[in-house]
């Protein structure tokens, strides 16, 4: 008998920068990481979506701002699993593939479109980040701050929680 093959869940993050700050929403309601600061815009790809069409529509239905898809550069994939190994560990719940993307040209004024599920909006200096920031997406941020200050390269692709 042969398993199931193993679906690893994929996702689009957009950071949208201007003027060396970050767009960050404050999580609230969702019931995953609530009171955390997180990326502006991030959802799931849906079936029969591209990963960049999942981080076009993110933007429209979170911030209600219109990117193109070429307008999303891509950062780094960061393949990871819960933070606490006790949780789901090997299931289809906890290991993802988190397409990360700089997004620094959209139509429109950021706002919150979804306010049962975000709390704030605000732009923070990217060498000045809130506390709590979403553990996963914070490597990712201070990958992209030190690229940007000429001290490191943000790798191709990243793993948290392995």
């Amino acid at each position: 008998m042969t398993s199931p093959r193993f679906t690893v869940v994929p996702a689009a993050y957009l950071i949208f920068l201007r003027d060396g700050q970050v767009l960050l929403q404050y999580r609230s309601g969702t019931g995953y990481r609530d009171d955390h600061w997180a990326v502006a815009a991030a959802g799931h790809v849906e079936a029969g979506e591209s990963v960049l069409a999942a981080g076009v529509r993110e933007a429209a239905e979170e911030l209600g701002v219109t990117v193109r898809e070429q307008d999303l550069v891509g950062v780094t994939t960061l393949h990871r699993t819960n933070d606490d190994p006790a949780e789901r560990r090997g299931t289809v719940e906890d290991e993802r593939c988190d397409y990360f993307f700089v997004v620094t040209a959209w139509q429109g004024e950021p706002k919150i479109m979804e306010p049962e599920k975000a709390a704030d909006l605000r732009w923070f200096p990217l060498d000045r980040l809130p506390d709590p920031v979403v553990p996963h997406e914070l490597r990712v941020l201070e990958a992209v701050r030190d690229e940007r200050a000429g001290r490191s390269r943000v790798p191709a692709i990243m793993l948290h929680g392995w």
